[in-house]
């Protein structure tokens, strides 16, 4: 993965959790349980944050009986995604494939440890690690369970980090950057509302 150029700012970095949006602010119904929030310490992830181009967390509380196993959760976040979604993905794969850059039904066609088309690439007790390395662009999501503490619940937190290889992978994700946020949004307030696989 590349290193990025010094210790710019990067779009959507937001290292206080008290100064992220919440997907209230962004015009979601109040009562809302996704939050922007500030990328975790505590994801195995942390030492290449400084190295990412591109940066967000986005997280939801979790109900005392949800499962305590992260590839449940995770399988159940990425699973049934919203018609909208599906139909996004099937523009971006269309949009895509005269730059080379591999559809979804590549990625899964390519086998091996995956959740949906996403590579497993580190299972850790409380996080698993997906994503992809690709010509233009290496990206990876972490999915973190993080404890309860000072009387808030447990919490789901994913995290997106984005590497850039060439000129190509700065105008995709330009691109896709208002669509990443909303299906992360929505793929996580879809799985609270389906009720989390228990314990």
């Amino acid at each position: 993965m590349p290193r990025a150029a010094g210790d710019r700012a990067m779009p959507g970095f937001c290292p206080v959790p008290s100064r992220c949006p919440s997907i209230e602010a962004a015009g979601e119904p109040a009562g809302a349980r996704v939050r922007q929030v500030g990328l975790p310490s505590a994801s195995r992830l942390r030492s290449t944050y400084a190295r990412a181009d591109f940066a967000d967390a986005f997280s939801v509380d979790l109900p005392d009986a949800a499962s305590h196993d992260v590839e449940v959760l995770a399988r159940h976040v990425f699973a049934q995604p919203a018609a909208w979604v599906a139909m996004l993905l099937r523009v971006r794969d269309g949009l895509v494939r005269p730059f080379g850059i591999r559809s979804t039904a590549g990625l899964r066609a390519g086998g091996g440890d995956r959740i949906n088309f996403f590579r497993v690439y580190a299972r850790h007790d409380g996080e698993i690690i997906i994503g992809e390395d690709d010509a233009h662009l290496d990206f990876r999501v972490s999915l973190l369970v993080q404890p309860a503490s000072q009387g808030q619940p447990r919490r789901l937190t994913v995290t997106t980090l984005v590497f850039y290889n060439r000129l190509l992978g700065r105008a995709y994700i330009a691109l896709i950057l208002p669509f990443h946020r909303r299906v992360v949004r929505d793929s996580l307030d879809r799985a609270r509302q389906r009720g989390w696989p228990a314990r």
